[in-house]
């Protein structure tokens, strides 16, 4: 039989600012996708003012 030896994966430390940012970028993604439906909702274009 083949054995083979499995590493076990080292755990990564993530800085903490990284982890805010990264919070901070898809709260304000998520912020940005409600206002475009928004704005299609009531104005009936996806960016509105251009034709």
């Amino acid at each position: 039989m083949n054995s083979k030896k499995v590493k076990v994966s080292e755990t990564k430390t993530v800085e903490k600012e990284k982890v805010v940012a990264e919070k901070l970028n898809g709260r304000f993604a998520m912020i940005g996708f409600i206002a475009a439906i928004g704005a299609y909702l009531t104005t009936g274009q996806i960016i509105p003012g251009f034709v």
